[in-house]
């Protein structure tokens, strides 16, 4: 087993550079040691801090190169203070803030992290919470602010890195998002597809105001408009965004222009590789995955089985596999997929870059076979 931990997520998020540096480094060095006698069976992740490059490097030089981690969890995120709230004090800094999704629109160039990880050897995984962003800000529900939030925060991620162009400058690197499902991977597969095919740089010129024979629509407005309407004709006109002239030549209409997509294909091919999904044993939606009737492409997403033991909503940890085997139960999932949910899939992930991952533990000839067979 990959052993994640929960209070790892705290370190990794506080805001103080010495603490958030200090307790990062202390729990690297408490774990690494904790586990090593159990390294058969268990194998501890790394806790990363990602409000720099040269921090996120600094950490994985030593977590993974001094003391022999092969795992590493990020911060999938980090939130930034607006400077003009800053500037009218560090408090209301810390309740303006924007989220930092580590690709699109990044204060940093993150390539320099994702390099070292190749490196290195490991693939990201990344866990970050979105409970206090935007409306995931109520003052008397759990329920509210926690229902979807990993999902939310995964997707946030999975998208700027995407869109950021990293899977196309670094095909070879696998990204792991973990405990929000993989609905909401599916669903983000889709509409990235639908995107592109609407609103790609060819796509935008069908609506291209400058092809508007402006003319002509006043024309049919005057003759066929109600008197209202008329009335305020040339207010519409200039505002209803018909001028040809509102966008210079050379402004960056290519949205997908990073990731150097030229057709569906190519959403396909630096997507579903790419990216894999923890999923907790109780969702019915981890079928979604492997649903290749409503994925575009007939694709099969890479669900990651994760167990959540330790958490509130694993009251036995006994139930934990026979509770996922119930979709194979309902049909929904066959059993070669269940195998690939929880098996597959995951010696695809940590071996992508680091072929003897399982070497000495528990599973190596199963990993060993399934990868000579593959």
């Amino acid at each position: 087993s990959v052993i994640y931990p929960s209070l790892g997520l705290v370190s990794i998020g506080f805001e103080d550079d010495e603490l958030r540096q200090a307790t990062c480094r202390a729990f690297n060095d408490y774990h690494a040691d904790l586990y090593r006698e159990h390294a058969r069976w268990l194998t501890p992740a790394a806790i990363i801090p990602m409000q720099s490059p040269e921090e996120a490097i600094a950490e994985l030089d030593h977590a993974v190169g001094e003391l022999g981690m092969k795992v590493v969890m990020m911060a999938g995120s980090v939130r930034r203070p607006l400077p003009a709230a800053e500037r009218i004090s560090p408090e209301a800094g810390k309740l303006a803030f924007w989220i930092d999704t580590l690709g699109l629109d990044s204060v940093y160039d993150y390539d320099p992290v994702w390099a070292r990880c190749v490196e290195l050897g490991v693939c990201p995984t990344f866990h970050s919470g979105s409970q206090g962003w935007g409306a995931r800000r109520s003052v008397t529900s759990f329920v509210y602010n926690h229902t979807g939030h990993f999902a939310a925060a995964g997707e946030a991620t999975c998208k700027s890195l995407f869109l950021g162009g990293v899977t196309r400058r670094f095909p070879q690197l696998r990204y792991a998002f973990l405990e929000g499902g993989v609905a909401w991977g599916c669903s983000l597969f889709a509409d990235l597809l639908g995107h592109w095919e609407k609103r790609n740089r060819d796509a935008l010129r069908t609506n291209d105001p400058a092809r508007l024979d402006r003319d002509a629509l006043v024309r049919l407005f005057r003759e066929y408009g109600d008197p209202p309407l008329v009335a305020k004709l040339q207010d519409l006109i200039d505002g209803a965004g018909v001028r040809g002239d509102q966008v210079d030549d050379d402004y960056p209409l290519d949205e997908f222009a990073a990731c150097g997509i030229e057709g569906p294909q190519d959403v396909h091919d630096l997507f579903v590789p790419s990216f894999y999904f923890g999923c907790e044993a109780d969702d019915p939606l981890n079928a979604w995955a492997f649903d290749t009737r409503t994925n575009p492409f007939g694709a099969k997403l890479r669900a990651l089985f994760g167990s959540d033991i330790g958490h509130w909503d694993v009251r036995d940890m006994r139930e934990v596999v026979e509770e996922a085997w119930e979709l194979v139960e309902e049909g929904l999932l066959s059993e070669d997929d269940f195998r690939a949910f929880t098996f597959e899939n995951p010696v695809h992930f940590w071996t992508a870059l680091r072929p003897d991952f399982f070497d000495g533990t528990s599973v190596e000839s199963a990993a060993r076979a399934l990868r000579s067979s593959s």
